[in-house]
């Protein structure tokens, strides 16, 4: 190996109150869902951040906010929620002359025609939550307040006005769920925000008590995990407490001063999840959520006080682009890892249009998304009022190139290989280590995705819709060894391509690190798999080395020991599979892809078909099997012994 990374282990010794380690699950195209929580406890993290930090290695936010502070600092007109009176002019005239800002405008107004045809929102809880009609609230706000604010149309405030008095009446907003709450006073403060100068005194007033009393208050009632949460509740909830807060402000300044102040104390804790490198340990897909939020959070501030008091600058927060966009494969999926859906959506990310804002790279901008006909863009996401914002702001700068070798450490280290943007193969691989207690984790240690020729070979489930699980009574976010979350194949390593000793579950917490990391023009990196094992091997590594830009080798090192019965080498796959000798041909959508065992020749492989999957509650997933090669350990002798596979492209 040409380079070897140590890993430097940093633990973290806090957990959260109440066991309220919860999340949120964003659909790639905005559209409402229900949450998605886990209770998962606090993780270990790795890195050391330098500069302002607090006993626990966290680097703390400056934070001089006080209620004098807040008196003489705050905007004193409005809006003052991500827009200025001057950011405002600037966007009308940038929807005049810039294509992109122009385009996605247009989008928004077929989308605020949509709304005007629907009913108002009323207060229906879906299981435990009612956070399909905050978002479904965030949404209305966004796109019809921002098309108030350019085209001044009375009958789209008359709307607004309509819209805010239904929800403000609503009795609560779910508290024991806050989520919800964060969501709903996002869109309440917005909407006030953007609109309350031209809407009715006693609606305004009205929403200003909903904000003090149904978002604000029940924020202090016991002591909320989310507060100093490691998750993407954090970042939602502090986010929506700020936004009540900044238009509260002059109602009732103690008490915007003190809630703004505290979540300043705590949104470190969320955005230290993103050190060294970038990666959102809870999977692209929440990286959306957690990250949109973290973004609003940064926007609202800096339009409401002159600074975000360092949120943007807040180390790897910006580099989680890098993240975000290597995490789409060619075929245009997401790798999946964690609780993530499928795919990015059709629309552009307005969150990578933020940062692409603040970075000036080009690489960030979906500018062929963004530029698509109006009318095919359909729902837009539920903050796309502030995403026309920032998608106005970007000044291209020089592009900077997205790499083709990636590793970003951190408690859920992964890597990435690919072949570059003009590719004709079509490469990419990405492998991972981490634990499985992880929030939203699986047991997906030394797992991979791997695609050629427009073709993902080996898969990853990823999620699941979590309200169906929940209603059927199943415990979905209990992770102990023996919890049921470990029984459905998504989350277990049974539905992973890694390989599985005495066909027995991963050690839960066990966490697997890369030892090593080669980036040159054969990259390759090693996880130390022992963790996951317990007793059932004395040590495992695994490897993946890229030979060319047509082929992956995986190559397992273990030593056995007594309690050792067997190793079941697996990877998931939609594909057809043909047993041949040394291995078996996959073939999908005209391709082939040859898997040799290299270490065993003589070993055949196995295919379990996982369509229907073994329990009624798995998801389902049309022609998903898993290729095993087993092999008895009574075969394997003393001492290291090696496992190794090659995938090549015909």
């Amino acid at each position: 190996m040409k380079t070897t990374i140590q890993l430097l282990l940093l633990t973290l010794g806090f957990a959260f109150l109440h066991n309220l380690h919860m999340h949120g699950h964003d659909s790639p195209v905005g559209t409402a869902q229900a949450s998605h929580d886990n209770h998962f406890p606090a993780t270990d993290h790795n890195g050391i951040l330098t500069g302002n930090s607090s006993a626990n290695g966290i680097r703390k936010l400056d934070n001089p906010v006080s209620e004098r502070y807040l008196r003489r600092n705050l905007a004193r007109s409005t809006p003052r929620l991500i827009l200025t009176p001057e950011i405002l002019e600037d966007l009308k005239g940038k929807i005049k002359t810039d294509p992109l800002a122009g385009n996605y405008y247009q989008a928004i107004k077929l989308n605020a025609r949509d709304i005007m045809t629907r009913p108002l929102l009323e207060r229906i809880v879906t299981g435990r939550r009612l956070l399909s009609v905050s978002r479904e609230m965030l949404y209305r706000m966004n796109i019809l307040a921002m098309v108030y604010l350019v085209e001044n149309d009375r009958t789209i405030l008359e709307r607004i006005n309509e819209e805010l008095i239904a929800v403000c009446n609503f009795s609560d907003w779910n508290p024991s769920h806050y989520l919800d709450v964060a969501e709903m006073a996002m869109a309440v403060a917005l909407a006030v925000d953007w609109a309350g100068s031209d809407l009715p005194g006693s609606t305004v007033a009205l929403a200003k008590n909903a904000l003090i009393e149904k978002g604000i208050n029940p924020s202090y009632q016991g002591e909320p995990g989310w507060i100093n949460g490691t998750t993407n509740w954090n970042q939602v909830c502090n986010a929506g407490m700020i936004a009540a807060s900044i238009v509260i402000a002059e109602k009732d300044p103690g008490l915007a001063a003190r809630t703004i102040s505290r979540s300043l104390d705590g949104i470190p804790y969320a955005l230290h999840e993103y050190a060294p490198d970038g990666v959102y340990p809870e999977g692209p897909t929440y990286w959306g959520y957690g990250t949109q939020f973290s973004i609003l959070t940064s926007s609202m501030l800096t339009s409401a006080f002159g600074t975000d008091f360092g949120i943007a600058a807040y180390p790897a927060f910006l580099k989680s682009a890098d993240f975000r966009v290597l995490s789409v494969g060619p075929t245009g999926l997401y790798w999946n890892f964690a609780d993530c859906g499928d795919s990015p959506g059709r629309n552009g990310d307005i969150r990578l249009a933020w940062i692409g804002a603040q970075t000036g790279n080009p690489a960030y901008i979906e500018s062929e998304k963004f530029m698509m006909p109006p009318e095919s863009m359909g729902r837009l996401d539920r903050t796309a009022g502030a995403g026309l914002v920032w998608l106005s702001q970007f000044q291209p700068a020089v592009e900077t190139p997205l790499p083709n070798v990636w590793k970003g450490d951190g408690v859920n280290p992964i890597v990435i290989f690919r072949n570059g943007d003009n590719d004709p193969d079509r490469y990419y691989f990405g492998g991972k280590g981490g634990r499985g207690t992880l929030p939203h984790g699986h047991m997906d240690a030394g797992s991979f995705v791997f695609e050629l020729d427009g073709v993902r070979w080996s898969v990853d489930m990823g999620m699941q819709d979590y309200n169906q699980v929940e209603q059927a009574g199943f415990d979905l976010w209990g992770n102990c060894q023996e919890c049921e979350r470990w029984t459905l194949l998504s989350t277990n390593n049974f539905g992973h391509s890694t390989l599985t000793v005495n066909d027995q579950l991963f050690v839960n917490d066990g966490f697997v690190p890369i030892i090593e990391y080669y980036d040159g023009p054969q990259p390759e990196f090693v996880l130390d798999m022992s963790a996951s094992y317990g007793e059932n091997l004395n040590s495992a590594t695994r490897r993946f080395y890229k030979e060319d830009s047509r082929s992956i080798l995986i190559e397992d090192m273990i030593e056995p020991n007594k309690r050792t019965e067997s190793i079941t080498w697996q990877m998931m796959t939609t594909a057809n599979v043909e047993i041949v000798a040394g291995g078996a041909v996959l073939r999908q959508d005209g391709r082939q892809l040859r898997m040799e065992i290299l270490s065993h020749p003589d070993l055949s492989v196995s295919v379990i078909s996982l369509d229907p999957p073994p329990l009624y509650l798995d998801k389902k997933i049309q022609g998903l099997k898993r290729i095993e090669i087993r092999i008895p350990a009574w075969t394997l002798g003393t001492g290291q012994q090696t496992i190794a596979v090659r995938l090549t492209g015909n």
